[in-house]
């Protein structure tokens, strides 16, 4: 890194059914905090499903890390919500998510990606 403030926002809106685009997603993710770069996982669509205990799991790929492992460092590192409309279409209230992941509205994801230096990718 050059030094300069710099952290993404990485907008996941896919889930189990393209394990690809989401295993991209959350590897970028892992890389960007294991460079100390502060990143902030928004979960939209059908990607709010990963959000609940034991969902990471069904999504498998070859040759990527195990997905809860990756949600994990983000977690620790990082940060991650979940649309607070996506998850209404899907019935995930605050006590159906993994420990650390908030529910938030678009206000919040607005907010976040108004930060100077915040670079948006979306999967």
């Amino acid at each position: 890194m050059d030094g300069s403030a710099a952290s993404l926002v990485i907008e996941v809106t896919v889930g189990p059914e393209e394990p690809e685009r989401c295993h991209q997603a959350f590897t970028v993710a892992a890389a960007a905090c294991a460079s100390g770069v502060p990143v902030h996982i928004w979960l939209s669509g059908d990607g709010s499903s990963l959000a609940r205990p034991g969902r990471a799991a069904d999504v498998e790929l070859e040759h990527a890390p195990p997905l809860p492992e990756l949600i994990d460092l983000v977690l620790e590192f990082g940060s991650v919500s979940v649309c607070s409309q996506s998850a209404a279409r899907r019935s995930i209230t605050p006590g159906d998510v993994l420990p650390g992941v908030t529910i938030a509205g678009a206000a919040t994801y607005v907010e976040r990606l108004l930060r100077p230096g915040t670079q948006a990718l979306v999967y």
